[in-house]
């Protein structure tokens, strides 16, 4: 990977972001954007819109939007109570076991204040609870406050929280992180453009850092509408199979470093998805390919009904550990679904068919 972008993936993973929250990924991604597009532009709603002109101006260009969204799951602050805790409420979709004992971080308008999720400790519990599953209203984050006047001096309700961050390099190209889901898709897209500026091309490229997306997809339905693009391309994470436990016969046998995935099903375009393969194959890139028989839970789902349809696409990357604090990935595989989409994109023409 190259030295600056891997230093780029870091630094977003590292930057806070829960849906709703996105300003300070937003300025990370606006600085990255700035060097490698021909122009950012950033929309109400919050997306990031970093574009590449054609090369060649002599015909109407196709437009291909890349979409990565930036958001994270999270936790938001609900209630102080009189001894100074915090109880909060789930930004997307947590598994509590997960959660209990992670250190967390309350990003306030001033600060950063470290903390961590608790409840009783194990001795205490009685039988009924240690067999149930607590909700978030049994646990609640210490940030060592000691009365509700202090906590209150430092964090507002609607304060977002997030497990604390922090990239951690694995042996054989892995590195784990929170937030794989999806700054890594987010990283592909405009490391896409970063491998494209000095490529000839026929296409504008749009590629956008959505908001919002674990919370309804709603960056990307936004986005879409707006640049109205005649092919969309979604890259995220997907479930990796190479773990104990996982279902091969309902997910794919799917493997860190193995290649991106390319996915097929009713939310993806068939041309789209033989370009893709194309391209992979004139690189000697190997991929993964997934069959989703439903509309998928992606960006990939809200750009294709969007006005009139963009052919549309799903790029995954292999995950472990999805919507954890200890997320993993093969860099190999973000790299390559960049140098995939960057091939791609510099082979579109205006006579590239993409009716079914």
């Amino acid at each position: 990977m190259d030295e600056r972008s891997h230093d780029f993936l870091k630094q977003l993973l590292e930057t806070p972001s829960p849906s709703g929250y996105e300003k300070p990924i937003q300025d990370v991604v606006r600085a990255w954007s700035a060097q490698h597009a021909h122009e950012t532009q950033t929309d109400r709603h919050g997306n990031v819109i970093a574009t590449l002109f054609p090369t060649d101006n002599s015909t109407v260009p196709v437009k291909i939007m890349l979409a990565g969204h930036c958001d994270q799951i999270g936790l938001m602050v609900q209630h102080i109570d009189a001894e100074g805790f915090l109880y909060v409420q789930p930004i997307g979709g947590w598994d509590m076991q997960i959660l209990l004992g992670q250190y967390v971080t309350v990003w306030t308008k001033n600060c950063a204040i470290q903390g961590v999720v608790s409840r009783k400790a194990p001795h205490l519990l009685t039988q009924e609870e240690r067999n149930k599953v607590p909700l978030f209203t049994d646990v609640w984050v210490d940030i060592g406050a000691k009365n509700l006047e202090e906590a209150s001096s430092l964090v507002r309700h609607g304060d977002p929280v997030t497990i604390s961050l922090g990239y951690r390099p694995m042996r054989n190209g892995m590195a784990a992180s929170p937030a794989m889901d999806d700054k890594v898709g987010l990283w592909v897209a405009m490391e896409t453009l970063r491998l494209l500026k000095d490529k000839q091309r026929k296409a504008v490229v749009y590629s956008v850092s959505t908001v919002q997306e674990e919370v309804g997809l709603r960056g990307a339905i936004t986005s879409t509408y707006g640049i109205n693009p005649h092919v969309g391309i979604a890259i995220d994470v997907c479930h990796s199979t190479d773990t104990p436990s996982n279902e091969k016969k309902q997910l794919g046998d799917i493997k860190l470093g193995a290649g991106p995935v390319l996915f097929r099903g009713p939310n993806i375009n068939p041309h789209v998805l033989e370009e893709l393969e194309a391209a992979a194959a004139r690189l000697s890139i190997p991929v993964q390919v997934r069959g989703v028989p439903r509309a998928t839970g992606t960006d990939a789902n809200a750009i294709q009904i969007s006005r009139d349809g963009p052919a549309t696409a799903l790029i995954g990357i292999p995950n472990r550990y999805m919507h954890s604090p200890v997320e993993v990935v093969h860099l190999d595989d973000l790299n390559n679904a960049a140098r995939i989409l960057a091939e791609f994109c510099a082979s579109v023409t205006a006579q590239t068919n993409w009716i079914p």
